[in-house]
């Protein structure tokens, strides 16, 4: 009798064993996923941030585009009328001061102008050609007039510079 007793225990012993290992390989298998879940999670976590900070740095590009027109405005109307006979001194002056102030709010925002100088390298980057002129004297792609300022939103470039470009002779 003694003897069926642990015949008995004996299959059930075996059976806890093969449960036993059963479980563990489950247990080990929702470690795993929970631990590629939670690397999933940081992951998306820090995209998420990378893109907040983004939207964060760049939300007012809209409104300063729009004013980048006023400026070129101010800025048309200072050269026209200091280039007229009849200078009305005290209208020149006024738009020159609220083109300073302009000015100034832009560039708190982080926004400055793209400096393009007679001359320099010709940039596609930050620089777009409307005319191209051959010329002997060019090595390459220079720049010869700036005809619309160009500007960055910190290190984006919002509106590039239009400029004229003298290239060298096809030969």
């Amino acid at each position: 009798m003694a003897e069926d007793k642990e015949k008995e225990k004996e299959p059930q012993v075996t059976n806890f064993e093969k449960l036993l290992e059963s479980e563990k390989k489950r247990s080990e298998d929702y470690l795993t996923r929970l631990q590629y879940m939670q690397a999933d999670f940081e992951n998306l976590k820090k995209r998420f941030d990378r893109e907040n900070e983004n939207t964060k740095k760049y939300c007012n590009e809209r409104i300063i585009t729009d004013l980048l027109d006023v400026v070129d405005e101010l800025e048309l109307a200072v050269k026209v009328a200091k280039a007229s006979d009849n200078q009305q001194k005290t209208l020149v002056d006024g738009v020159e001061m609220t083109l300073k102030k302009l000015r100034k709010v832009l560039e708190q925002e982080g926004v400055s102008p793209i400096e393009c100088t007679q001359g320099s390298v010709f940039d596609p980057r930050c620089q777009n050609a409307i005319a191209a002129e051959e010329r002997d004297d060019a090595k390459e792609c220079t720049v010869i007039e700036e005809i619309r300022k160009g500007y960055k939103l910190k290190d984006k470039v919002l509106r590039p510079s239009i400029v004229r470009v003298a290239q060298p002779k096809s030969k």
